[in-house]
């Protein structure tokens, strides 16, 4: 997979993408289908695995010649790994499934030199207007109906800002984007999706 193909088909991972350096060990906690570390295997000559429970995401992300571990990474899925295993730990629109966010969190700066974990951002402009006209907010970063959403969390750039100070996570960059672009301006109010880089707090 070449990065065109990528920008192409998730301009998000695309823009996640350029923060982790060629030749990079990776573990992709929740890696769905597979498709972010296939491309970063391919282009960028990345090694790692992917953590994912559901068996036909386990599928899908073998088929890709992704490396996989079939763990809930919840209940004790990192606890494989020991501290900076990783040079790049990712987290990419999984958090707002997670039960308890702080405790991942936690574990993703020890087994991860560095972590990206990404969200939608429920301060997103379209997502206010829905809950202003009494509806829960439907989108592309939150695709399903209120009665069958995975997501058991709803967070804004600001909360996990404010998360991640409390827990003792250091934000080295975050940006909000909208169609895989930066939004400089106003981002809590114009960004469809946070992203975040992060470290344990005294570096590494």
């Amino acid at each position: 997979m070449t990065f065109d193909d990528l920008k192409r088909s998730r301009p998000d991972l695309a823009f996640i993408a350029h923060w982790i350096q060629p030749g990079a060990h990776v573990l992709d906690v929740g890696c769905g289908d597979g498709f972010m570390m296939d491309y970063l295997q391919t282009d960028k000559h990345c090694t790692g695995y992917g953590l994912e429970l559901a068996d036909d995401k386990v599928l899908e992300s073998t088929q890709r010649g992704v490396r996989v571990i079939q763990q809930d990474f919840e209940k004790g899925g990192l606890a494989l790994f020991g501290d900076n295993s990783f040079d790049t730990v990712l987290c990419l629109s999984a958090l707002q499934m997670m039960q308890h966010v702080e405790a991942l969190l936690r574990d993703i700066v020890r087994v991860g030199n560095e972590a990206i974990v990404s969200f939608p951002n429920f301060a997103y402009w379209p997502h206010r207007v829905a809950l202003l006209k009494g509806r829960m907010p439907v989108s592309k970063t939150l695709p399903y109906q209120w009665y069958d959403t995975p997501n058991v969390r709803c967070a804004t750039i600001e909360d996990f800002r404010a998360l991640a100070a409390e827990v003792g996570v250091e934000v080295l960059e975050y940006v909000a984007l909208a169609d895989g672009r930066i939004v400089d301006f106003l981002p809590n109010l114009r960004g469809e999706l946070a992203v975040f880089r992060l470290r344990k707090k005294n570096g590494r």
